[in-house]
């Protein structure tokens, strides 16, 4: 919305309030996401640990030891390189939800902050 400041002061307020209240539902809407970012940031980092944290416990395992799956209200027995593998791509899957989350969590800040500043901008200048 690029309006010149001439227009928006010639308009009155009859043009000037309907702007600030469509910027300003941006920003509800852009914080009400940034909660949910970092919600899932959260979530997904504490999933991270988790398949960490038993990676580094299946590293102290002998390489014919026992090792099971949970899979719904069942445990199936898995070899412990297979397990491994699977806990590597969960890693990987999950650094990459997380890169993503970090950018969208960057650029909803970013579109708060600038929301602010237009309201805030367009109220001076009125």
């Amino acid at each position: 919305m690029s309006i010149p400041n001439e227009a928006l002061q010639k308009s009155g307020p009859n043009l000037l309030w309907p702007l600030v209240r469509e910027i300003e539902s941006q920003a509800l809407v852009a914080q009400q996401q940034i909660g949910l970012a970092r919600t899932q940031m959260t979530s997904k980092q504490r999933e991270q640990r988790l398949v960490k944290l038993t990676m580094s416990e299946m590293a102290n395992l002998p390489q014919d030891a026992v090792v099971y799956e949970g899979v719904g209200k069942m445990f199936i027995s898995l070899p412990v390189d297979s397990l491994r593998q699977k806990l590597e791509g969960q890693t990987q899957t999950l650094e990459g939800e997380v890169d993503k989350l970090s950018q969208r969590l960057l650029y909803l800040e970013t579109t708060h902050k600038n929301s602010r500043e237009h309201i805030e901008q367009m109220l001076r200048t009125k």
